[in-house]
């Protein structure tokens, strides 16, 4: 069954679970052949049951001790900007969508998610364009992550971050 796993992290991501589960972004989901959405929602308040989104299997959690299980048997990730969560998806060799909360205040989570996906690494978009993106999308453009670089990654955050 073809499976898309969203992650939040740890955090609180209320509008990209309400975007993801619109009846607009689930037909996008079906019409690229997705049947199962698997959602990690973190502190949000939001946690939606199995029978409200039509169409597509529905499983949603607040947090496991580990998600790399919901990872490697999700065929798309889409998840926040938050730097762990995308190396993780990257990690794991799965095509990823990154969804950036552009309500949050000097948000370095644009300037990552642009990097990356200079690199062909991602792709990337907000909440407003999250149903046109997954409609549009090209997930064959998407070049692998090539593991053991974590210092490039590293240097790159302290950059993008001011640190360095």
């Amino acid at each position: 069954m073809k499976t898309v796993f969203v992650t939040v992290g740890t955090t609180s991501f209320d509008e990209l679970i309400e975007r993801i589960t619109s009846s607009e972004a689930v037909q996008a989901l079906k019409a690229r052949g997705y049947e199962r959405l698997v959602l990690q929602v973190g502190r949000g308040s939001l946690l939606p049951a199995a029978d409200s989104c039509p169409h597509i299997t529905l499983e949603a959690f607040r947090f496991k001790d580990s998600i790399a299980d919901d990872m490697k048997q999700a065929d798309l990730v889409i998840s926040h900007a938050g730097a762990g969560s995308c190396l993780e998806a990257l990690g794991a060799g799965k095509p990823l969508l990154v969804v950036v909360n552009d309500k949050l205040m000097n948000n370095h989570q644009l300037e990552l998610a642009k990097q990356l996906h200079m690199d062909s690494h991602l792709l990337y978009c907000t909440c407003s364009t999250l149903t046109e993106t997954l409609t549009t999308m090209d997930l064959s453009v998407l070049q692998p992550f090539l593991p053991g670089q974590p210092k490039n990654f590293a240097n790159f955050l302290d950059k993008a971050l001011g640190v360095q």
